[in-house]
């Protein structure tokens, strides 16, 4: 038994080398200000027919994005929803001295009501005027956009915003609409015409998940492993008039998922992003774009099927819970590659996370194999000390110490508690799927019940030595035994080092100001259109002397619950002083694409880009 166990017991890095690594990053941590005057609450009021797994219903809905919403330049304004309060927020970032008081998004005076919760936020200049809105999606409604007409250089209160439907319906004080129950949104010009589209990721189906007074009319998941009975996703087109629902974007077969993250990147370079579903309950996929100007479509794409890979580590085959994704180049050779969360809790659901790199040959390559309905896709997170963690949920990459490799933060953990409630969740693991649709059959996980609630969050970051991750998240005092949801990196206060902010679930979120003394130089963009957008969708390849490229992208806005900031930050290494060739890569409001390749020193830039880049 002690032989067997030595075997099977999960891999550990030893204190020597945790220490060593540790030694390059250093995190402040700094309290986040919240607005006052709000009832707080331990767990959400809802459905009867839930009331038995309360706990479980409440278990997501703290999110968290950091942008520049006030026009100083810094992206050092923070949207969070925490669900203590139910409430999506506007902050300032604890570094900054003196600020405006936080204040809460209000959909008054479009419809609300009592059963309906914020999820997220996304923030983006969704009418194209220069200035940075906030797209917050909810459970009980459809989501709003709350419009920024704050003015430059004065503080933002709650007049700053004003709030608009991004599905028109019925007006009136109370919300008579779609009982939507969003947990993701992904914002990219996913049709190539030069304009930001939105898609937004259901979990449940349109029903009343937390109406109190309501017992049924609401479901679970069909299985624990192919679960088609869920929310899906609904993508907005960018029109002139305002955002345009599209229907039969995603193939049929997918598009009734239970979606709990999406993330876009163009990854075959034929300059359309494509897109990843992280479908809880085993429907996740790699979405190809075949997307032409006003017509949004996408096909999915799989690993070619082999007798030596587990059907499970296969792209596009995987039964696991799909709970985060997001996209960077790992491995230094220009293409992106993905980090999917899963749930990969010893003795309690073992599964793995994946670390999925790209084994094509070139962009061109890869689109080829993209046509033929291929992803040439290898799952490597069992090598890399990437494969296990916990309860997994959103995940950012970024340089923290600038010296090249990227770093992978992991938020964790489920339910916080006292009364252990593996041994039925794992009963129910192995029920009949005829069973797991009827919330009556689900074993009891109240308010007090516990599942991965001590687990901490990860921050993985790559040892030279050996090639391999290592955690050291308890080391820097970033790992507390709280469940986290929503991950954001920005640089905050312009000083090169990406700072991070968590939000946790049944917890005060928390910002992680970075102040590590070693660190090496960088590339910052920021890039804009001649409006004042920010270019979603714009590359950056950055070529050292070794031969190596860094790339990074402007992400509009993807993963679970967290949003970074709409900047590009590249880690250059210790050793880079001077300047390097930068090829930049856009879209114009035309939808044209233009590639330019400019002589940048390291540090921080402003450029903008219409036909030529240029230096602001």
């Amino acid at each position: 038994m002690v032989g067997t166990f030595y075997a099977v017991r999960l891999p550990e890095s030893s204190a020597a080398e945790v220490q060593s690594l540790a030694k390059n990053y250093a995190f402040e941590p700094m309290s986040i200000a919240e607005p006052a005057g709000f009832k707080e609450q331990e767990v959400r009021q809802v459905n009867k027919a839930y009331k038995h797994i309360e706990a479980w219903i409440s278990s997501v809905g703290a999110g968290i994005a950091m942008n520049d919403l006030d026009g100083d330049g810094l992206p050092n304004d923070l949207c969070v929803v925490d669900p203590r309060i139910d409430q999506a927020f506007v902050t300032p970032a604890p570094t900054r001295k003196h600020a405006y008081a936080p204040f809460a998004l209000n959909p008054a005076p479009l419809g609300t009501s009592k059963t309906m919760a914020p999820m997220g936020c996304v923030p983006g200049d969704y009418n194209e005027d220069g200035r940075m809105d906030l797209l917050v999606y909810y459970w009980g409604r459809t989501p709003v956009i709350f419009q920024n007409q704050g003015q430059k250089g004065k503080p933002l209160t709650a007049h700053s915003f004003r709030p608009t439907e991004l599905l028109p319906g019925k007006s009136g004080a109370t919300y008579t609409g779609p009982l939507w129950n969003s947990n993701a949104a992904a914002v990219a010009d996913f049709d190539g015409d030069g304009h930001d589209d939105i898609f937004i990721g259901n979990y449940f189906p349109d029903s009343p998940v937390l109406d109190p007074t309501k017992d049924g009319d609401v479901t679970m998941n069909a299985s624990l492993s192919h679960a088609t009975n869920g929310g899906g996703g609904h993508f907005f087109r960018w029109t002139k008039n305002g955002y345009e629902k599209v229907d039969d974007a995603i193939p049929q077969g997918l598009n009734h998922g239970w979606t709990l993250g999406a993330s876009a990147a163009d990854l075959d370079g034929d300059h359309l992003p494509e897109m990843f579903l992280a479908h809880d309950f085993g429907t996740s996929a790699l979405l190809y774009n075949e997307s032409k100007p006003g017509r949004i479509k996408f096909a999915q794409v799989k690993a070619v099927h082999s007798g030596s890979v587990p059907k499970s580590k296969e792209l596009g085959r995987s039964s696991f819970k799909g709970m985060g994704v997001d996209f960077g180049d790992l491995n230094h050779d220009g293409m992106y590659d993905m980090f999917v969360s899963n749930i990969t809790t010893s003795f309690g659901i073992q599964e793995s996370n994946f670390a999925f790199f790209d084994q094509a040959k070139s962009k061109a390559d890869l689109r080829n194999s993209f046509k033929k309905g291929e992803a040439p896709f290898k799952d490597k997170s069992s090598g890399l000390g990437l494969a296990w963690s916990g309860w997994g949920w959103d995940v950012k990459m970024g340089d923290f110490d600038n010296n090249g490799d990227l770093e992978i933060t992991q938020a964790n953990g489920f339910v916080k508690g006292k009364t252990n409630r593996w041994p039925q969740l794992q009963e129910l693991a192995t029920a009949n799927d005829a069973l797991t649709p009827n919330p009556q059959w689900w074993p009891n996980v109240r308010h007090g019940d516990d599942l991965a609630g001590n687990q901490r969050m990860r921050f993985f970051a790559k040892d030279p030595a050996t090639g391999k991750y290592v955690n050291l998240s308890e080391a820097l005092g970033i790992g507390e035994p709280v469940p986290t949801r929503g991950l954001s990196t920005a640089d905050v206060d312009g000083d090169g080092r990406l700072d991070l902010a968590v939000a946790r679930q049944w917890g005060d979120p928390i910002f992680y100001h970075n102040i590590s003394p070693h660190t090496g130089s960088y590339l910052g963009l920021k890039l804009t259109h001649p409006d004042g957008a920010p270019v979603v969708g714009a590359e950056v390849c950055v070529q050292l002397p070794d031969g190596t490229k860094r790339i990074d992208r402007i992400d509009g806005g993807g993963g679970h619950s967290g949003k970074r900031s709409t900047d590009i930050h590249i880690g250059l290494g210790r050793d880079i002083k001077g300047p390097l060739p930068t090829q930049i890569t856009w879209r114009d409001r035309n939808g044209d694409v233009h590639e330019q390749e400019l002589t940048l020193k390291p540090g921080w830039h402003s450029l903008e880009l219409g036909d030529r880049a240029k230096e602001k």
